[in-house]
């Protein structure tokens, strides 16, 4: 076998893209390009066998002081992972080439799934169980950082994956209930799913900084999404889809609704029935008063709900999204999702990821909403073996990775005493 330092793009993506189990959009040779805007250096690399390609990664390399750096391989490598000869080779290459670059460690997290789990994220008993590759890879030296439930590591631990090779009829029996009832409304408000470019990215970073506000997470730069959107749009590999909405529309339909439900009161001779519009009717009202606050609030066009994909291999990831804190009973987040589901199948992708989803989910956890949502598409509760570090500079490791963000963390209650006691 050889280690070979440089492939090109071609050569590389070819492998990634065709592989039967691994090719994972974190690997493509496109999410080298993405990452130099967070100054990291892409370096592409892989084994061969006979002068036949068998394994690649793509190692993303991040430098730090005093000349040192890290590399990190998203949900790399690209290989089968039971081929223990080849495992074996790559990590050997990959330490040699680490103290090359003075790479103090090695952080891999391979979306490999773990075990079998059921909706509610119980254990199903049965043959596939990756422990043992674990276990294969603590003993080559790799450290694994445990079963976060969270987002605490680099990647999300869990996610939930929807096959796609299913008739549409089916997928959509699969879903939640929930979810099928709002889609059976046939998008009363006629909303558009619309398609944008890189002149939409602004509105989508406006949406993505109330988003943060609301479900209090740190939100990324608009240079980021800029460059994100742009550096994947060149590949083909993303789209940007977003619902905007007149408040005038929304009004004037919410009004005709009420008419028509008040026609059809008129002509309503049973009680059940009638109290059913009653209440529609009641519902339709109170969403007019709604929809005319926001509507001074907001005079003009407002985008609602918004995703940036990922498509590469045969899978389609939904990365980035927000929502919009108004007009939330017109359910947007659901059609928008949808559509992105029903495009993604009429392109031939097999696989909708939904890129990322809590391990605990329960009433009390701040990400349960998002964990929900995510669920009521119906698609497979998965979750991944984890994280691992392979350490080539022991003492390193420990200052960059446990003393800095030790000291960083008393620096900054330091200052946030002293803060207080100036106020």
């Amino acid at each position: 076998m050889q280690f070979i330092e440089d492939l090109d793009k071609e050569t590389y993506d070819n492998f990634v893209l065709n592989h039967p189990t691994k090719s994972h959009f974190m690997q493509s040779y496109a999410w080298g390009e993405v990452n130099k805007y967070k100054n990291f250096i892409p370096h592409y690399v892989g084994i061969k066998e006979n002068n036949k390609l068998i394994a690649t990664a793509l190692i993303i390399k991040k430098r730090l002081p005093l000349g040192y750096s890290y590399f990190y391989i998203p949900r790399g490598y690209v290989m089968d992972f039971d081929n223990l000869d080849v495992l074996n080779f790559i990590t050997k290459e990959i330490k040699k080439y680490a103290l090359k670059n003075k790479a103090i460690f090695i952080k891999i997290d391979p979306d490999l799934k773990l075990h079998d789990l059921d909706e509610e994220g119980n254990i199903i008993e049965n043959n596939h169980n990756n422990q043992p590759l674990i276990d294969n890879l603590i003993s080559l030296g790799y450290k694994h950082k445990g079963f976060n439930k969270n987002f605490e590591n680099s990647q999300p631990r869990y996610t939930f994956r929807l096959d796609l090779t299913s008739s549409l009829e089916n997928i959509r029996k699969g879903m939640h209930s929930t979810t099928r009832k709002i889609l059976n409304r046939n998008n009363p408000y006629n909303l558009k799913i619309n398609i944008g470019n890189e002149k939409d990215i602004k509105k989508f970073f406006d949406l993505m900084k109330i988003t943060s506000n609301r479900d209090n997470f740190v939100n990324s730069q608009y240079e980021y999404y800029y460059h994100f959107y742009n550096t994947l749009n060149k590949y083909k590999m993303t789209d940007l889809m977003f619902i905007e909405v007149s408040g005038k529309d929304i009004i004037n339909k919410t009004k005709e609704m009420i008419n028509e439900s008040n026609k059809e009161l008129l002509t309503v001779k049973n009680e059940g029935k009638k109290q059913d519009l009653l209440l529609k009717i009641k519902k339709l009202e109170n969403n007019l008063t709604e929809y005319e606050t926001y509507n001074n609030i907001y005079p003009d066009k407002v985008i609602i709900s918004s995703v940036i994909t990922v498509k590469y291999g045969d899978k389609v990831w939904t990365v980035h999204g927000g929502n919009h804190d108004i007009y939330r009973s017109l359910d947007a987040n659901y059609l928008l999702y949808y559509e992105i589901l029903v495009k993604a199948k009429n392109e031939g992708y097999k696989i909708i990821d939904f890129f990322g989803t809590t391990g605990n989910p329960t009433l009390d956890n701040k990400i349960y909403g998002i964990h929900l949502f995510k669920k009521r598409f119906g698609g497979e509760y998965i979750e991944f073996i984890g994280e691992f570090d392979l350490v080539t500079n022991k003492p390193m490791y420990l200052i960059f990775t446990k003393l800095i963000p030790f000291y960083r963390k008393i620096m900054k209650r330091i200052i946030n005493i002293k803060n207080k006691q100036t106020k």
